[in-house]
């Protein structure tokens, strides 16, 4: 190898990188043994975004574009290095690269459950999941607060301080929240933008922008979830004696038509019917207006289960005709 050959492998004249990796926020273009032409070629794409640091003090930031470097593109570094304004020689700098790309469908959840006051309930332990996205939007502190002098610095590599910040201000504002756990569930879109808002500082902190972030799931735990299936059920069916009159008249005319099984099947129908009259008859007695059964002059519609007039020959609820 010749002495020029040697030469011309320790200066660059074109800094650029080409990302061919995913998942990367930064990273350190090698510059081991190197120098930087004066006048030579940098070139940003979009998506990204390069800062300049000379002895550990970033100085130069550029955006998206081809710049040729000199003491105008390079204001920073030249007073840093104490340059005149027609340096001409060679010079050594570290050169970062940051990728502005969304980081999209970043998952997070509650390790374990947050522990809030619930409206009906009491002291409840909630968990929840979702997924956020984010980006690289202040190349300076992100490089001196996160990634520092690393030669690639990954998605997984703030991940996890990144959850954690998150389920924090999860707390921060699920716990003084007074109010039933169905509201929160109801409004989920409300509650997550209630937590970006906490959350937005916090990632500005470290450099980052929140672009998006969504509650998937709130839930608490099984037997409170079981109580709370059953109050949405009994919530549901409302009038209890209603209900119980409408499903017995409604299983009446199936237990009258089952004729298979020959007297052992009348038998069953004959079976189910007196234990559904005797359901039916139970139900009338009290009603949720505190009304007695109703008296020998009425019986009961055979499709909405309402007492109606024993001469009735349609019912005036529903208009189905009576036998």
């Amino acid at each position: 190898m010749g002495l020029r050959s040697f030469l011309e492998q320790q200066f660059i004249d074109v800094i650029q990188w080409t990302e061919s990796d995913t998942g990367v926020l930064a990273y350190r273009y090698p510059m081991a043994n190197m120098e930087i032409q004066n006048g030579a070629q940098l070139t940003v794409r979009e998506s990204q975004m390069a800062a300049f640091v000379n002895e550990g003090r970033i100085a130069d930031v550029f955006s998206p574009g081809l710049f040729t470097l000199n003491t105008r593109t390079l204001p920073l570094l030249t007073d840093l290095k104490n340059w005149t304004k027609e340096f001409k020689s060679p010079f050594k700098s570290d050169v970062f690269f940051f990728s502005t790309r969304l980081q999209i469908d970043q998952k997070w959840g509650t390790a374990t459950p947050i522990t809030i006051r619930e409206k009906e309930f009491g002291a409840v332990r909630v968990r929840a999941y979702g997924i956020y996205s984010y980006r690289v939007a202040d190349p300076r502190a992100f490089l001196t607060n996160v990634s520092a002098t690393q030669e690639l610095y990954r998605v997984e590599d703030v991940e996890g301080q990144l959850r954690n910040t998150i389920v924090a201000k999860m707390t921060e504002v699920l716990a003084p929240i007074d109010v039933p756990f169905l509201d929160m569930a109801a409004n989920q879109g409300e509650l997550a933008r209630k937590v970006a808002d906490q959350l937005k500082p916090a990632f500005a902190a470290l450099g980052l922008g929140l672009d998006a972030f969504v509650i998937q799931n709130l839930s608490l735990p099984d037997e409170l979830q079981k109580v709370l299936d059953q109050r949405i059920g009994m919530n549901m069916v409302g009038d209890m004696a209603r209900y119980t009159q409408y499903e017995a008249a409604q299983a009446l005319p199936l237990a009258a038509a089952n004729k298979g099984g020959g007297a052992a099947g009348a038998g069953v129908g004959l079976g189910a019917g007196i234990a559904m009259g005797q359901t039916l008859l139970n139900s009338m007695k009290t009603t949720t207006s505190g009304a007695t059964a109703p008296s020998a002059e009425t019986k009961f519609c055979m499709e909405c289960g309402k007492p109606i007039p024993r001469p009735a020959k349609f019912c005036p609820d529903c208009g189905k005709p009576q036998q």
